[in-house]
């Protein structure tokens, strides 16, 4: 990945010195130039380094000049988007500072009062509060902790948190703020309910795994009850997106998530595209057996047990959400995902409340979640009865910790946990996640 932004930086400029790299990187002069050299000596770089005055030159065919005049605005984004890249790095050292010298014991042996300990300086605590690059930084440090602990007790994060105690887990979530949506008492109690199924839920998982959700060729979210699932994105023609449908039943998903938003004949006709193929039996292969019921129920499944979901990625006002939606009911979609900004939950005109009523006489319900800034924001959209399904980010919510803390107050208010991620690794983490809540907390 940095002989890429290296290549791109040095494509855009026809000289960067080595501070300037450095800065943009949030890593040192010496490591920038040890870098560039590894790379310009194996000829994946075509530059060379001042060492007298610290300057990195591009070499360019003098017919290419004014080429590359009109691409460095380009450069000047690029080089702006690395830098807010590495505040976050920088934030993330300053958090992880406050655990130097501290005994690693001591620290798991309560998990919840480490995480509130990280969040506890004041002139950190004063960039978010919970919230921004500071939460994001959090979140980092927090993982990274957790997936400590876990490797000193050579087990897979899902099993360590697993193996736990209610009385464990508890200390190991975080109650600040929300105790008026669940206690310590309430989720010691819920947890005490559903230990004795914990090691069939587990049995089960080990027999056969835990869905996913495919998009646009990685695993990027997990579904809340052993299925899997496949998204389709905007600008797809109609005979990819069949393709890519019947393909996808052949492989055994049973789950279909479009992107909408973009044109409404275009999403209707796709929706009804895909309804048309998932709900006839033509289309599955012989010996096919659908999910059971239990798994399938709230979800308009068709006659096959497929499910249609919908995400429109934040795109619309609230008015236009209910309307837009509306007109695609004939698909008989689960939910609409994202529908609106994700911070409007609560006003009586407006949010995901107000979305959530309009449509429940379609019978379609609504998912958010994954650009919620922090558990106080999920406690509002569960109380407000705001969503059906509860998609927790792997890392918008500050680590392990706090999520925790949502899968117990979505546990209590009866909503099922639909992980989102994406990145390197953070898929893999999502799943850890989904089975902790399934094996453990929502059973």
């Amino acid at each position: 990945m940095r002989i890429l932004a290296y290549a791109q930086l040095l494509e855009s400029y026809r000289s960067l010195t080595l501070q300037s790299m450095s800065t943009a990187f949030g890593v040192g002069v010496e490591f920038v130039d040890k870098d560039l050299q590894k790379f310009i000596s194996s000829g994946r770089l075509n530059c060379t380094i001042d060492k007298v005055h610290g300057i990195v030159e591009t070499n360019r065919p003098s017919s290419k000049n004014a080429q590359y005049e009109t691409v460095v605005r380009q450069g000047d984004l690029l080089l702006n988007s690395v830098q807010k890249l590495s505040k976050v790095c920088m934030a993330i050292k300053e958090v992880a500072n406050r655990l130097i010298g501290k005994d690693v014991e001591t620290l798991f042996e309560d998990m919840g009062k480490t995480w509130d300990y990280l969040l506890a300086d004041p002139q950190l605590r004063w960039i978010g509060p919970e919230k921004g690059i500071i939460h994001l930084a959090t979140a980092a440090v927090d993982n990274a902790l957790w997936d400590m602990f876990a490797r000193f007790r050579k087990k897979p994060l899902w099993k360590l948190i697993s193996d736990m105690t209610p009385e464990e887990f508890v200390r190991s979530a975080t109650f600040r703020y929300i105790t008026d949506a669940i206690s310590k008492e309430e989720a010691l109690a819920m947890l005490r309910e559903r230990e004795a199924g914990k090691v069939e839920r587990e049995t089960l998982v080990r027999k056969i795994g835990l869905g996913q959700h495919y998009s646009g060729g990685t695993i990027c979210k997990l579904t809340a009850s052993c299925t899997k699932g496949l998204t389709i994105s905007v600008g797809y023609d109609d005979e990819k997106v069949a393709r890519l449908v019947r393909e996808a039943i052949g492989a055994g998903f049973t789950h279909f998530k479009m992107k909408v938003g973009a044109n409404f004949e275009d999403d209707y006709r796709r929706a009804n595209l895909i309804r048309s193929i998932i709900d006839n039996p033509s289309s599955f292969p012989e010996g096919y057996q659908p999910p059971t019921a239990g798994s399938l129920q709230g979800k308009n499944a068709g006659p096959m047990g497929c499910v249609l979901m919908m995400d429109a990625n934040q795109v619309w006002d609230v008015d236009e959400a209910v309307k837009y939606t509306k007109g695609l009911a004939s698909a008989k979609p689960w939910f609409i995902e994202e529908p609106t900004a994700p911070d409007d939950i609560l006003s009586v005109a407006q949010g995901h409340a107000a979305i959530r009523k309009a449509l429940k006489p379609d019978g379609i319900g609504v998912a958010t979640g994954e650009h919620a800034h922090n558990r106080m924001t999920f406690k509002q959209l569960l109380q407000a009865e705001a969503i059906d399904v509860c998609q927790i980010d792997s890392c918008r919510l500050a680590g392990v910790t706090e999520i925790l803390s949502v899968l117990l107050m979505a546990a209590k208010f009866g909503i099922p946990v639909c992980p989102h991620a994406g990145g390197v690794g953070l898929c893999e983490h999502a799943l850890h996640l989904s089975l902790i809540d399934y094996i453990v907390v929502s059973g």
